[in-house]
């Protein structure tokens, strides 16, 4: 994809620890003032700057060139730390400049659930130039446990399931798997994109690779972990913003975060003859200023996640705030989001 406006005075910076973590970038107008709000995490991690941003990714030998129009979040002199003690990882993202603004255990690798359905997403959108292509409904895909099109949580179904070759449109079933987080609908798209389920997930981990992220391992493309292979399905809050921004950032993703917006929707087959009701698990929308989408995840090996994009009252700033392992989610990104905004303005 071209990257449309350059930023055209960044200083080349040092690279990070933990075996070169990456490149971080400055504004030279804005070092100065960076020098009393940078802080270095125990991980390598500087709060406060731009890290290894995925335009370019973090293997890149020569300086990031990031599309956008040069505003800096710049951190009030008395704006206080943040701490959100009932998550076990949260970050705070600037989606523009790639700015961390709040950072804790952020590169810790464990599983993300159904935040990886943002990638599922992603990979999808890649692939798919008509997203009003048929998709034919296999026995394979719904067989998945847990969330499915009919039920928003298992045990609880509100209309019919899917079944084996119903034909759906890839939008919706889009749709299904971002508001309403249904297994059976991720797994569907990653059979007829890939051709199997493997397949797709080798393409989400060659994507992961191409923005950068260093700590991601994907195996299923709902989030659901393999039985007796759990160490090997993770992700950070880090690298899971980071898919976020980069679905923020470009146009062809749009369709994302329009999804997101709809409290409820109604999806249905290609011959209109049989119809879904979906709801969104986003429990702050028509409640919150400024959300732009927000994605949520759970299972017992993950605990409840969520990952919430939000602007300022403005419009023109973005940030992403991820909450991993944290059982008052909702409550913890409302203040994580009013404090990015109290305590950073944008130069």
């Amino acid at each position: 994809m071209m990257r449309t406006k350059l930023h055209s005075f960044l200083l080349f910076g040092l690279a990070l620890g933990l075996g070169g973590l990456g490149w971080v970038f400055f504004s030279q107008n804005d070092v100065a003032a960076r020098n009393t709000t940078i802080e270095s995490s125990s991980d390598g991690i500087v709060q406060g700057a731009q890290n290894d941003w995925l335009y370019g990714g973090v293997n890149t030998a020569a300086p990031v060139v990031l599309p956008y129009g040069g505003y800096q979040p710049l951190r009030h002199a008395s704006a206080g730390a943040l701490a959100v003690p009932d998550a076990h990882a949260s970050l705070i993202l600037d989606v523009d400049s790639g700015t961390i603004l709040h950072y804790a255990n952020g590169r810790e690798r464990r599983s993300i659930a159904s935040l990886t359905k943002l990638m599922t997403a992603l990979v999808v959108i890649d692939t798919m130039a008509n997203l009003d292509a048929p998709v034919t409904i296999t026995r394979e895909a719904l067989a998945v446990d847990g969330t499915v099109v009919g039920c928003p949580r298992a045990g609880y179904c509100i209309d019919g399931r899917l079944f084996v070759g119903e034909q759906m449109r890839v939008r919706d079933l889009l749709a299904a798997m971002l508001m309403n987080s249904t297994n059976d609908a991720a797994t569907a798209l990653a059979i007829h994109v890939g051709g199997s389920q493997q397949e797709f997930v080798a393409r989400m981990n060659a994507r992961a690779e191409e923005l950068g992220l260093r700590d991601t391992h994907f195996c299923t493309p709902s989030g659901l972990d393999i039985d007796g292979q759990e160490h090997i399905c993770y992700s950070t809050a880090y690298d899971i913003a980071r898919v976020a921004a980069h679905l923020l950032t470009y146009p062809a993703y749009a369709i994302v975060w329009e999804t997101m917006q709809r409290e409820e929707a109604t999806i249905a087959d290609i011959g209109g003859t049989r119809t879904h009701r979906i709801l969104n698990t986003d429990e702050l929308l028509g409640r919150m200023d400024g959300l732009l989408g927000a994605k949520t995840g759970f299972t017992p090996q993950a605990g409840r996640s969520l990952l919430l994009a939000a602007t300022d009252p403005s419009g023109t700033h973005k940030i992403i705030a991820v909450l991993m392992d944290d059982p008052y989610r909702w409550r913890d990104v409302q203040e994580m989001i009013a404090w990015a905004f109290q305590s950073y303005e944008w130069q």
